[in-house]
């Protein structure tokens, strides 16, 4: 219907379904095609078996989680949420994470690039504050990977492998060995594994078809319904008026108009520092920002690829997760806000 402009426009414009269709999926085919052949070198030849090794005794007190769940941040941070969520499909699927798991590292450690992180910052002209911006998403975000998981819906996600098939991730070190020295051991038995170039290609190329087959209309489909409401009606602002009270009991400069764009981050991430850009106080801008990209489970992409993953979310779910970690994170970015300005 985009593509051929189909039916009424609100369905098929710029704002909506070709926002999505030519800005985003376009994208979005081509990351997937690289991400598809380059997954294979952070997962098959022992990156994550001696990153997992040795970050266990820090991820699993702190998140209860796998130590190679932190490589899941890093490819997120470097690369794109998205490939973050891609990663930990596949580690789900493969038996390295439970559902819980998988559930959790998907909607706390898929972060949104720096690169990205920049562009929303430019966007409301407060590119000169990037390195407290940064340090704010980074502390955010670390007190919602703490507390989310502790809370339903993630907290009631069943700890159960994919398949019924689990894998031996090597958490347990045998005596005689520091956590360094067993990753490296697990990492090289690993990589003895994985020359095999055929084997690579046809992994890399399922992996790729799968994204493209089974992510792409999710994304397309999500992401476009998620735009045509923020376009077209006022719902978002309706679900934003009750932040209203919340904002004026921080006093945080021009509350209500910074209220409108806290909802329509679930739609997509941009769109609150399009329509925050406006507001006259650098400090509500720099809220406005930072908000949107801790939020981190908007439709139009993120959220649509963790909805059309295998990973066990439902729409609800992201909902109430993008409800808690607005919760969770709007405190700190506004004690943030006043350190600064």
């Amino acid at each position: 219907m985009v593509y051929f402009e189909l039916g009424p426009e609100w369905i098929w414009s710029g704002d909506t379904g070709g926002l999505i269709l030519y800005d985003l999926i376009l994208t979005l085919f081509t990351m997937f095609l690289f991400a598809g052949f380059l997954l294979p070198f952070l997962t098959d030849f022992g990156l994550l078996e001696y990153v997992g090794a040795l970050f266990t005794p820090v991820m699993r007190p702190l998140f209860g989680l796998p130590g190679r769940s932190s490589i899941d941040c890093i490819a997120s941070w470097v690369g794109d949420g998205t490939i973050g969520v891609a990663l930990t499909n596949r580690q789900y699927e493969e038996g390295y994470y439970t559902g819980k798991e998988s559930a959790v590292i998907s909607t706390t450690f898929s972060a949104v690039s720096i690169t990205f992180c920049l562009v929303v910052l430019g966007q409301v002209g407060l590119t000169k504050y990037f390195a407290p911006y940064y340090l704010t998403i980074i502390a955010s975000g670390f007190a919602a990977a703490i507390i989310m998981p502790k809370l339903p819906p993630l907290s009631k996600k069943k700890e159960t492998y994919y398949k019924g098939v689990k894998k031996d991730i090597g958490e347990n070190v045998p005596k005689g060995y520091t956590n360094s020295q067993w990753g490296v051991h697990l990492a090289i038995k690993k990589a003895e594994k994985s020359g095999n170039i055929k084997a690579f290609m046809k992994n890399g190329s399922k992996t790729v078809l799968d994204m493209w087959i089974g992510v792409l209309p999710a994304i397309m489909a999500f992401g476009t319904i998620a735009l045509i409401i923020a376009e077209t009606t006022p719902i978002f602002e309706w679900l934003g008026m009750p932040f209203i009270p919340l904002l004026k009991l921080f006093r945080v400069p021009y509350a209500v108009e910074a209220s409108q764009t806290i909802m329509v981050g679930f739609a997509d991430m941009f769109l609150p520092s399009v329509i925050g850009a406006s507001i006259p106080s650098e400090m509500t801008r720099f809220i406005v920002a930072t908000l949107s990209v801790t939020q981190l489970v908007y439709l139009s992409e993120a959220g649509a690829v963790i909805l059309g993953s295998k990973i066990d979310i439902s729409p609800v779910d992201l909902f109430l997760i993008f409800i808690q970690r607005t919760l969770i994170t709007l405190p700190i970015i506004i004690l943030a806000a006043y350190l600064i300005f």
